[in-house]
């Protein structure tokens, strides 16, 4: 019986791939999921592996063409070669541990599915170290991306033989991180060797070919291989690993001249400072907030709202909402309604730049900006011009708590039309606050504290809020951004607005 072998899904608006390296040969005997090619696209590799155990036969698509989704790239015939498998390369299984993992007792921890468009990670932490058994779906370690951490568990109980990513080690998306012997063996040299070998073979510069598309694209940019650092498979470089070489050698100048030096530290000083590398969500973070300056024109307009009938409405109700609905009643849900609002009649607000359009949304939504241990994250509660205020508390919860256990998934924080974030829980009384891009305006809300203030000609005290409505200019003009805080501001001053939308 033949099995053919197909281009697997490569990704959303991705429609062909390179073949980079086949790793086995027509004639070959392969075990199910060993890895038969490797495909190169604009963005990742994507390793190839068996649908099931046989013989390799015909190699359709060879080194260097261009295929399809779902093109055929070979074929396998089963049977004969499937029980030939195991007892064929006893030998080949010390020279090659990986390609025997998964017949020798033996399994690999690969990197799991990391969200769309989070092409490679960080391994942050090893939970356990070599030698160390673990049971089914116990957690090994720790990755961390751009934005979320996410945990690897073991996908089968064992012994950990051989940890091939140790922290700190940057991996992409289909890298392997670690081996477990099904049987309780534990190889005692091999691994290490089996580490060293490939660095070695890639230093000395032996026959690790790269994918004829970062070859073209190297020759492209006119730049040398010992200027691309590879993550493919054997260090191999790809075309992304070209990309991001070029933009390094592009921004290093500017980027030198940019950065301020550091003052002189004294002698007696150096002992006591603490240098601590930023983790990658701290590094994106960073590189985001610039590139939000860099690119839209942010401008930031101001207004106060008195908060007496928020809050008077408020504490009449929250027993009784609580009770009705088990969540509290708080203020995110009378600003995120607020909110909706106003974009409905300043829809600019609730828009983005795509080149030289405005693509205006007929929904809103809406993130939530919420601080964490690990950074700022902004999860994103989508449809809340559709949902109710128990609606709303109770997705707010549930978002931010799992912020907090750095449990957000990347599809959590992607989306977003327009951001609120809330400064006056940490006691802020004014604030600019940046944009999200690619969204064009942010909501900062602020403490709230009792002022003076002249109601019908007499002085009272009243719980006052300021607010600051960052936005980008391009999009938004100045009229449109106060008419935004004013419609906020008159929702909030009274809410029965919201309830006749008014």
């Amino acid at each position: 019986m033949t099995t053919d072998v197909r281009v697997p899904t490569l990704g959303e608006s991705v429609t062909e791939a390179t073949v980079a390296t086949w790793f086995k040969k027509p004639g070959d005997a392969v075990a199910v999921d060993e890895m038969l090619c490797e495909l190169e696209t604009d963005k990742v590799t994507v390793e190839v592996p068996s649908p099931v155990a046989g013989t390799l036969g015909e190699i359709v698509a060879a080194e260097g063409d261009t295929v399809g989704v779902d093109a055929l790239l070979a074929t396998i015939t089963e049977g004969a070669g499937a029980a030939a498998a195991p007892t064929a390369k006893p030998a080949a299984a010390t020279e090659e541990p990986a390609a025997a993992a998964p017949t020798g007792g033996s399994l690999d921890v690969m990197v799991p599915t990391l969200g769309e468009s989070v092409t490679e990670a960080t391994v942050s932490t090893w939970f356990k170290a070599v030698g160390d058994s673990v049971a089914a779906d116990e957690m090994l370690c720790e990755l961390e991306t751009d934005k979320v951490s996410v945990e690897v568990p073991a996908p089968a109980a064992g012994v950990l033989a051989e940890i091939t990513a140790p922290e700190g080690t940057t991996v992409d998306a289909s890298a392997k991180l670690a081996v477990i012997s099904t049987s309780g063996d534990v190889p005692a040299p091999a691994p290490a060797a089996a580490v060293s070998t490939p660095a070695a073979a890639t230093s000395d510069g032996k026959d690790v070919k790269d994918g004829p598309a970062a070859e073209k694209a190297m020759a492209a940019a006119g730049i040398s291989r010992d200027q691309v650092t590879g993550t493919g498979r054997d260090g191999r470089a790809t075309k992304d690993d070209v990309a991001k070489a070029v933009a390094a050698a592009a921004s290093a100048a500017p980027a030198a001249a940019a950065s301020a030096p550091r003052a002189p530290v004294a002698a007696e000083d150096e002992n006591r400072e603490e240098r601590v590398k930023m983790t990658r969500l701290r590094q994106t973070i960073a590189r985001r907030l610039k590139d939000a300056q860099n690119t839209a024109a942010i401008l930031t307009t101001f207004n106060e709202v008195d908060m007496t009938e928020v809050m008077a409405l408020r504490s009449e109700y929250k027993e009784l909402f609580l009770k009705k609905h088990g969540v509290k009643l708080g203020f995110m849900s009378f600003f995120t309604k607020a909110c909706v609002h106003a974009l409905n009649e300043v829809p600019e607000v609730n828009a983005e730049i795509d080149g030289t359009d405005i693509v205006y949304k007929n929904f809103v939504h809406m993130g939530i900006a919420a601080g964490t241990p690990q950074g700022l994250v902004v999860p994103v509660i989508r449809n809340t011009d559709k949902m109710s205020f128990a609606e709303i508390e109770k997705a707010i919860a549930e978002k931010g708590a799992r912020a907090r256990d750095g449990k957000l998934s990347m599809a959590e924080m992607q989306g977003g039309t327009f951001t609120i974030s809330n400064g006056g829980v940490y006691g802020s009384l004014m604030s600019s606050p940046i944009l999200n891009p690619p969204q064009s305006g942010i909501l900062g809300m602020h403490k709230i504290q009792d002022r003076p203030m002249a109601i019908n000609g007499q002085v009272v005290i009243r719980p006052m809020m300021y607010l600051a409505l960052s936005y980008d200019h391009r999009i938004v003009d100045g009229k449109g951004a106060v008419t935004f805080l004013v419609r906020v501001k008159e929702a909030l001053e009274d809410p029965r607005r919201l309830l006749m939308d008014l």
